[in-house]
């Protein structure tokens, strides 16, 4: 599934669902200049409205509302920025909407959310468009099997746009193929949660999509029970989740139809080894196909070090705190408790041309580290040592560390990357995004163990996490030992020895509690998936605000603790953060935007707090 944005096959029909974004936008303008539903009602028809919900998967209207990192489901901002994985990046000033969700300032009328609302809504409209096809077509060219499968996969892509709008705001209108303009009910309002109507999408496609696909891209059984999982997860429903997440286990395949197991751990972020044995569900990109860039990685493109790999933009860099996360004990394992109790050394405020640098090999540290933080003197893929300040945009807001799991390698950046839009060189990225991976299922079925299972089985899951990170086969090598002159370019590297004090160790003492269990398997996703974009929405649906085992305010706690660590260090003068403050019965969700509330001339409510 590729060239899905750019190269459009039914273009009057994807034209009228871009022509307006909101919720309801898409359903009250009768359509006009565009293909009508006799001419799409055959397979092609089908085949082509198809392949249009699919193009959304990415976050990535083309010519749509705003700039395509504002809506990418990667949520770089939503989920890595506001959950502390990373600050915002570049220059105070630059992205204010961005700016505003990391402060925790943002309200209706931020630059951001409503684009991504947008967005995510015509998502839901082009999957609504698909299902409500299937019934006109009357020429025989779709099979009852096909139709079947067709409506599976249109389910799941509703499923997915919902969940996206659900994790953000939780209260939003849920619109299924009944709502449009000729029936009168397109003013849907946000009463509440919309789990149930989620699940029911995700159920509906895990019973009718097969294990296998004809292309990579497609959602299967095992991508669907995965989905609806998720949702379970969300919703806190541990045992309807358990059986799925075990059949996954057991059972799944990707749609071509290979065994879900962990693979090694930087192939998941190296866009030439994507859709392997771990991707259950991945977004599909694309460069190099006469599309301008646009079929790449959109939501990432500012999201490179401002030297190196695409000399810009510098956003997306991670936290101290994310880093200090990967140090260890004496016995490999994590500092749940203490790890911001100091920082890792790091480079901030040191000279880009200073030969007096090295990096802390003393330290032990988890194996991770260094695939998830860019950081000075380790080697940053196969583009050499990371050279620090050269790279950063601005080192004194966005601090000393780099984002990486999005870059590709140098030597393969004549295939993986293009220019986006004309005007990026080197921005667009075949790095195609991990919706969800094999380490998600073990380690949501972990937290189901924990809740509603066994808490040794639970510390298997989460040891076999950590025994991939534990594998020396994982671990970065070559160790910077010096410079050649008084050139900080020039470095010498030992590339027999490993970069940094790795070690990775197993839980071997079994849990003594469910809250012991509980800080190992949610540290665990902390250092599993740092900088994907997830870590804001764990600590949401883990808060006893919306039903999660940790009890109100738990996610204000993390939080404000990680600005309290942010602002304490010396040598890091960022003034974005300053007094920033995480609002316990607010920030748990964001802001809708008032453009929706308009709209809907209040029937969209805002949410609590704003």
């Amino acid at each position: 599934m590729k060239n899905l944005k750019y190269k459009i096959i039914v273009p009057g029909a994807i034209a009228l669902m871009a022509t307006s974004f909101s919720c309801k936008n898409f359903l009250d303008k009768a359509p006009g200049g565009t293909l009508n539903q006799t001419v799409l009602a055959n397979k092609a028809g089908v085949d082509g409205l198809l392949i249009g919900a699919y193009s959304l998967l990415d976050g990535v209207l083309q010519d749509g509302p705003a700039d395509p990192w504002t809506s990418g489901t990667n949520n770089w901002v939503y989920g890595g920025v506001a959950g502390g994985d990373a600050f915002k990046g570049s220059t105070n000033g630059d992205q204010p909407g961005a700016a505003q969700i990391a402060s925790y300032t943002a309200s209706g009328v931020n630059g951001y959310l409503d684009p991504k609302w947008r967005v995510m809504f015509n998502g839901v409209q082009r999957a609504n468009d698909v299902i409500r096809e299937l019934p006109l077509v009357t020429d025989g060219s779709v099979s009852a099997d096909y139709a079947k499968v067709v409506t599976g996969e249109a389910r799941f892509l509703r499923g997915f746009y919902h969940m996206e709008l659900a994790k953000i705001w939780r209260n939003v209108p849920y619109a299924d193929e009944t709502i449009t303009y000729d029936n009168g009910n397109y003013n849907v309002g946000n009463p509440g949660p919309i789990w149930d109507k989620i699940e029911a999408d995700f159920k509906a496609a895990a019973d009718a999509l097969p294990a296998t696909q004809p292309q990579i891209g497609r959602a299967n059984k095992y991508s669907a029970e995965a989905f609806l999982a998720k949702a379970y997860m969300f919703d806190h429903k541990y045992n309807e989740a358990l059986t799925l997440l075990r059949d996954i286990i057991t059972n799944g395949v990707n749609a071509g139809g290979k065994k879900l197991a962990l693979g090694k751990f930087a192939d998941n972020f190296n866009p030439s080894t994507r859709n392997g044995v771990e991707s259950v569900f991945q977004v599909q990109t694309s460069v190099g196909d006469n599309a301008g860039g646009f079929n790449g990685n959109g939501g990432d493109v500012l999201n490179f070090p401002s030297g190196g790999p695409a000399t810009c933009c510098g956003f997306y860099n991670p936290t101290f705190s994310l880093v200090n996360s990967f140090k260890v004990d004496a016995n490999g394992l994590p500092l749940i408790t203490t790890f911001d109790n100091s920082d890792l050394k790091n480079d901030e405020g040191v000279a880009a041309e200073s030969v007096a640098y090295f990096p802390d090999v003393t330290t032990p540290v988890d194996s991770r580290l260094d695939w998830t933080a860019g950081r000075r003197g380790i080697p940053y893929l196969d583009w050499g040592i990371h050279p620090g300040a050269a790279w950063a945009r601005d080192q004194v807001n966005g601090g000393p560390y780099s984002p990486i799991k999005n870059v590709y390698y140098k030597g393969a950046q004549a295939t993986t990357s293009d220019t986006y839009g004309g005007w990026a060189p080197n921005q667009a990225t075949a790095n195609s995004y991990n919706l969800i991976r094999f380490a998600d299922v073990l380690l949501w079925a972990a937290e189901c163990e924990i809740e509603v299972g066994s808490l040794a089985t639970a510390q298997g899951y989460i040891n076999q996490v950590r025994a991939r990170a534990a594998d020396p086969s994982n671990w970065v090598k070559g160790r910077l030992t010096g410079y050649t002159g008084t050139d900080a370019s020039k470095t010498i590297v030992d590339n027999t020895q490993y970069a940094a004090n790795y070690k990775v160790g197993l839980y071997t003492t079994p849990f003594a509690s469910k809250d012991a269990a509980r800080a190992a398997v949610q540290f665990e996703r902390k250092l599993e998936f740092g900088m994907e974009g997830h870590r804001y929405f764990d600590l949401q649906r883990w808060d006893g605000s919306t039903g999660g085992v940790m009890g109100a305010g738990f996610m204000a706690a993390q939080i404000n603790a990680f600005l309290t660590h942010t602002n304490s260090i010396a040598n890091f003068p960022q003034t974005l953060l300053r007094g920033a403050r995480f609002t316990q019965g607010k920030n748990e969700l964001f802001p809708v935007p008032q453009a929706q509330i308009d709209i809907t001339q209040g029937n969209i409510k805002q949410n609590p707090g704003y």
